[in-house]
């Protein structure tokens, strides 16, 4: 019987073969071995790779209302503009009482949407002043199978707190003194065994620091320029190399996260970003709002240079990257369409409306929420814009939606004589 190999494979090629086949074998086992999550879940901002992609699956609406596809509703307590988290079972978000002084954290069944607890992580000293958009919640919960992780800023500072995943607070860390200017939304990040953390402040500086995610004790810090920025740090891999990037306060920064030390660092943003940073495995994309509107392509090898980069607003919400394209929906209520190679715009068109909350990709599907509460689908072919549906539910938005398996979840808001904000799951019924 022939070898595996073959006939004609020399000992030696057969011997190195074995030894490759065994180190690809034991990589893949000890990843595979560190999975702890399902293609459904939705565990951190921006979601399973931190790039604003849920996996697509038959069965999620296109089109929906209030009366229309929505499996179940329930009322929030207080405001928040903290995107929900889905693992296994249970969704987790954030929210802000102002009357009652508490900023908590909210664990709901998947299914039904009822609560199961609720636990408060800070009682008064509410931070005060910021922009009239701003929210006391706005942090998501980012979970790492084992516990919760959440910032909020309070008593004039940033803290980050980890809890257990039945709610009970296992340990709280001040990141650092925060003054308030717009508002705070920047989400921990988990890597291994590391909670990254990060706190950019007007006046005073900021910090971003990793924490040992079972003590929540300093492993790494250094400080930030002083500029207000808001942006959440992501994990990518570019230019062959697994690095943590974020942009703002003028830089565009990649780190090892479990280390802190700086990979690279480049002027090359606005002082004030907002958005996570994508890419397409050769650059990083980022974009800010202040003091001008800037989208810019860096290349993630270190060398600084600047691709190229243009002027449109995409200053809140996330962009998305898709088979070498770039697509946002922008501020003032544009979608638009890049070529991430060159940044040639292949289609924009007029949505309307404000937008705060990002977007998020189903397979072939965008769905992008304004604030005022109104989603709109449509395709991802970067030929030409295609508006699939147009959805209402509440009227303001902030919270981005998710999508866990054949569902989307929506955090939205019915403003009236009193404001009232809900959790929508939305699925075909």
């Amino acid at each position: 019987m022939p070898s595996a190999f073959g006939e004609n494979v020399p000992p030696v090629n057969k011997m190195k073969y074995l030894v490759y086949l065994l180190i690809i074998t034991s990589w893949f086992s000890a990843h595979a071995a560190q999975t702890k999550f399902h293609t459904t879940d939705w565990p951190a901002w921006r979601g399973l790779n931190g790039d604003g992609h849920a996996k697509a699956v038959k069965g999620l609406p296109v089109k929906w209302s209030d009366s229309e596809n929505v499996i179940w509703k329930i009322k929030l307590p207080g405001r928040g503009h903290s995107t929900p988290t889905v693992v296994g079972s249970r969704i987790y978000l954030a929210t802000a009482e102002e009357g009652k002084q508490v900023q908590s954290v909210l664990c709901l069944e998947k299914n039904t949407g009822k609560l199961i607890w609720s636990t408060t992580v800070h009682k008064g000293n509410f931070v005060k002043g910021g922009n009239k958009h701003k929210s006391d919640a706005s942090s998501a919960v980012v979970c790492d199978g084992e516990q919760l992780y959440v910032s909020f800023p309070n008593d004039g500072k940033v803290f980050t707190t980890a809890l257990s995943m039945e709610g009970k607070v296992l340990w709280q860390r001040a990141v650092s003194d925060y003054v308030i200017h717009q508002g705070f939304g920047t989400s921990p990040t988990v890597y291994r065994d590391v909670v990254i953390a990060k706190a950019d402040s007007k006046k005073i500086g900021g910090a971003v620091a990793g924490l040992n995610k079972k003590t929540g004790e300093v492993i790494w810090k250094f400080s930030r320029p002083k500029y207000p920025n808001y942006t959440t740090p992501v994990m990518v891999s570019a230019h062959g190399k697994l690095q943590m990037v974020f942009a703002g306060a003028e830089l565009i920064t990649s780190i090892d996260p479990l280390t802190g030390k700086k990979y690279w660092e480049f002027p090359g943003s606005t002082q004030e970003c907002v958005a996570t940073a994508v890419t397409d495995g050769k650059r990083i994309f980022v974009s800010g709002g202040w003091p001008k509107n800037h989208i810019a392509a860096i290349e993630a090898d270190g060398s600084g240079k600047i691709t190229w980069q243009n002027t449109a607003r995409v200053y809140v919400p996330s962009m998305l990257m898709k088979e070498g394209h770039l697509y946002a929906t922008m501020d003032a209520g544009f979608a638009a369409c890049w070529d991430s190679a060159t940044g040639k715009e292949l289609w924009k068109e007029r949505l309307g409306g404000a937008f705060f909350a990002s977007p998020v990709l189903v397979g072939e599907r965008i769905y992008a929420t304004n604030l005022a509460g109104k989603t709109f689908v449509y395709s991802t072919d970067p030929k030409k814009f295609k508006l699939l549906a147009t959805n209402q539910l509440g009227n303001e938005v902030y919270a981005s939606p998710i999508v866990s398996g054949d569902r989307l979840y929506l955090r939205v808001a019915l403003k009236g004589a009193s404001r009232q904000e809900y959790l929508y799951c939305i699925g075909a019924n």
